[in-house]
């Protein structure tokens, strides 16, 4: 058995903490001030009612790979127990940082278990691309026009107007980005599914600054494989 411990790696909290460091004092007052009101309000919201539970289908859709070609989870799977994760889009620091770090820290235990490691947003299959190929990842990343899959998994949000306003000042545009022209993100959400497609473990992040530990999924994948 792989042990956690065989990386040196910093966890994905420390990144984002280091990240947050760098960010301090460059976003202007009203930007950072909306952010902030928004992750509040996520945080005193909690977890949504009806996320889907282990043991429950894994939700499958029509998605689009990275050179916009037609796909669906099962395909990319192959049929194998997977792990597979929600992520909200290549303009977001944490997915990235977070992406980046399951590509060092995680692929590499899972390919020893043969699981894939699949990443799913709402945005543009070139957005997709450009995710892939910034971060060097190695495993698949999927579009989800709709927000299909995370409608399905009762993990579908998005920004509070002050932060679709704040988002503009810096030069996103939501319906721009996402592939369905619409303003919806999942929230960071990573599934472990097995061969018949079940939900064996989920864990989902209401909070878009956290992120699930490579050292969580890896003891989730050993207490069933």
């Amino acid at each position: 058995m792989v042990s956690t411990a065989d990386t040196n790696h910093a966890t994905i909290a420390d990144r984002v903490a280091q990240l947050q460091q760098g960010m301090a004092g460059q976003l202007p007052d009203g930007v950072a001030n909306a952010f902030a009101a928004e992750r509040a309000g996520l945080q005193a919201n909690g977890m949504p009612a009806g996320v889907a539970v282990p043991g429950e289908p894994m939700p499958d859709a029509q998605l689009l790979d990275v050179h916009g070609a037609p796909s669906t989870l099962a395909k990319a799977t192959g049929g194998r127990s997977s792990v597979v994760v929600l992520y909200r889009g290549a303009w977001c620091p944490y997915c990235n940082l977070t992406l980046r770090a399951y590509q060092e820290d995680l692929v590499p235990q899972l390919a020893q278990r043969d699981i894939p490691l699949l990443a799913i947003s709402p945005q543009k299959p070139d957005g997709s691309l450009s995710m892939q190929e910034k971060n060097e990842l190695t495993f698949t990343v999927l579009s989800d026009p709709g927000n299909q899959i995370a409608a399905a998994l009762g993990v579908l949000t998005a920004p509070t107007d002050d932060a679709r306003d704040a988002q503009r000042t810096l030069g996103l545009d939501l319906a721009e980005s996402n592939a369905d022209g619409t303003q919806g993100v999942p929230m960071p959400t990573v599934a472990i599914v097995d061969s018949k497609g079940i939900i064996r473990w989920i864990d989902v992040h209401p909070d878009y600054t956290t992120r699930t530990e490579v050292a969580d999924i890896i003891d989730a994948v050993s207490a069933w494989v």
